[in-house]
This record gives C-alpha cells, sequence and structure tokens, in this order.
C-alpha cells in the first residue's frame, strides 16, 4: 500500500470512530491558591454539544458533601457574591477561603440534551499550619498500650505530623534507622497517632508533635511528660487486707452488740400463742347441774 492510501486510511478511520466529539477539558486541573485570594478555574467544550448548552458546576468537599456553584449557567445563592461566570463556562472566584478546597467538576449538555460530559479541577487553599492538638497520657502501666493523638484540622494541603520524644526526632520507620532499632512504637505520618504496644520504662519522656504542610512553617504543640511505671502490687496487697480487716471489725462489732443486749430481741412468731382456759360448751354444763339437782330431790 502507497503513502497515499495510508493517509487516507487513517482519515477515513478517525472520520469514522469520531475522534473528536463530544469532549470537555480544563487548562489546569490542579490549582493551588493562597486563602483570601481570587482564582480562576477553566472549563472548555468541543463544537460537538452545540451553541446553547446547558452548564453546571457542581462543588465536593473533602467530607464528601456536594452543591451546586453554578446551575442553568447562573452562580447559586451561596457563591452569587464572590463568583461570576465568564467566556462561557469558566468560574472566577474573586475570594476563597478554606472551606473552598475540594473537588469542581464541570458538567456540559449539549443544546438537545442527549450528550452529557465533564471534567474535574482540584482546588487547594493553602493554609498555613496551626498549632496541632496533641494528646499525651500522663502515666501508663509497663506493658500496657499508650496512644498519643495529634490533629490539624485547618492546615490546607492536609498536614503531615512528626513527633519528637526530648526533643528527637522519632522517625516513621525506626527499625530502619541506627539508634531506634529496638524501638517498638509505630507512627502514622498521616494521621498523627504514635502508639507504644507495649510501655517501658526506657518510654517515659517529654512529648510533642509538630504539623507540617507546603502552605507556611510548621507549628508544635508544648511538650508533655508520659511516665511509664510497674504495677504497684504492695498498694492492692495493703488495699485488700484493710478491706478484710474492716469487715472483720464490722462482724465483731455486731457480735458484741448481740452479746451485751444493745440489739434488740427477735419478736417470737405469732403462730406460737400462750395457752388459755377454754370453757365447755354450754349444753355440757347443764346437764351436770340437772344431774345434781335431781340428787338431792330423790
Amino acid at each position: 500500500m502507497t503513502v497515499r492510501g495510508v493517509l487516507w486510511l487513517l482519515l477515513f478511520s478517525g472520520a469514522a470512530i469520531g475522534v473528536s466529539g463530544y469532549t470537555v477539558t480544563t487548562s489546569n486541573a490542579n490549582v493551588q491558591v493562597e486563602e483570601n485570594k481570587g482564582v480562576d478555574l477553566t472549563c472548555a467544550h468541543s463544537g460537538d454539544f452545540g451553541s446553547n448548552v446547558l452548564l453546571r458546576w457542581k462543588f465536593k468537599d473533602r467530607k464528601g458533601s456536594q452543591v451546586f456553584v453554578v446551575h442553568d449557567g447562573k452562580p447559586t445563592a451561596p457563591y452569587a457574591n464572590r463568583l461570576t461566570v465568564y467566556g462561557g463556562s469558566n468560574l472566577r472566584f474573586t475570594t476563597v477561603t478554606r472551606k473552598d478546597t475540594g473537588v469542581y467538576t464541570c458538567e456540559i449538555t449539549s443544546s438537545d440534551k442527549t450528550q452529557v460530559g465533564e471534567t474535574n479541577v482540584n482546588l487547594t487553599v493553602l493554609v498555613p499550619p496551626s498549632v496541632p492538638y496533641c494528646i499525651v497520657p500522663s502515666s501508663v502501666t509497663t506493658g500496657r498500650t499508650a496512644t498519643m493523638s495529634c490533629s490539624d484540622e485547618s492546615a490546607s494541603p492536609p498536614p503531615t505530623y512528626r513527633w519528637y520524644k526530648n526533643n528527637v526526632l522519632l522517625p516513621d520507620n525506626p527499625s530502619n534507622v541506627a539508634g531506634f532499632k529496638n524501638a517498638t512504637y509505630r507512627l502514622n505520618p498521616k494521621t498523627g497517632i504514635l502508639e507504644f504496644p507495649a510501655a517501658a520504662k526506657t518510654d517515659t519522656a517529654d512529648y510533642y508533635c509538630e504539623s507540617v504542610n507546603s502552605a507556611g512553617p510548621a507549628q508544635r504543640c508544648r511538650a508533655m511528660k508520659m511516665e511509664v511505671r510497674d504495677l504497684n502490687t504492695g498498694g492492692i496487697v495493703a488495699g485488700v487486707i484493710v478491706a478484710l480487716l474492716l469487715v472483720a471489725l464490722l462482724i465483731f462489732a455486731i457480735w458484741f452488740a448481740k452479746k451485751k443486749g444493745y440489739l434488740p430481741a427477735k419478736k417470737e412468731s405469732s403462730s406460737k400463742m400462750n395457752a388459755s382456759y377454754h370453757p365447755p360448751p354450754s349444753g355440757a354444763g347443764d346437764d351436770a347441774d340437772f344431774t345434781q339437782k335431781s340428787s338431792f330431790v330423790v
């Protein structure tokens, strides 16, 4: 086959499968902007959709909640005072906040409503780290699990976390670092959880956490001490002995009070009644009197 024949074949195949039909694109799929500044989100569509298209922009935040930003080509009420549509399908924010971080979907529907296309734009509003909220247990029993947590909800993009022990950075994977190969802790830099599955006395120290992202300098919480103590068996035994002595003293007090008559005696049961005289039936008494009187008459 000649070169001309190959070219004709390629052109014919491209037309048959509709290479350029019904496409929706964006010039920047990942946009970053500082908080309280303006930003543009772009969206373009091919001519196949026609001139009178239906435009909608949807927004999904980090938690998965979704709302309309633009519906039927017009900004919705929550966005009307700081957003405009330009160039047919592009968005322009005059100002953004950290709550605007998320995924924006541009949806184009053809004029005859038979074709729908869309594209996504990821918007990240840059917010530097703030002082993280840290939880460190003050006391843990040897061999028990100890868990520390660190969180910074406002930082954007989402921060990573670093933990320090006595001002020494704890590596994410201690088994790969000399000097930490015997460490038994587990550290998740994405969630900020630091866990000691079986705390030892060597884990007693001052701990603090740092929140880190690309928007600004790292921030740390104040250092807090965790102390690992052995189980106080002596105290437990002493407590049991004291409890037994109190029970024995109570029993003796009750016995002594009964012996001295300080406690009232139990009343006899009502079923045990004193014996009493019951006179014979009245009929029997009359016969006896009659017999006696008759003997006098005779």
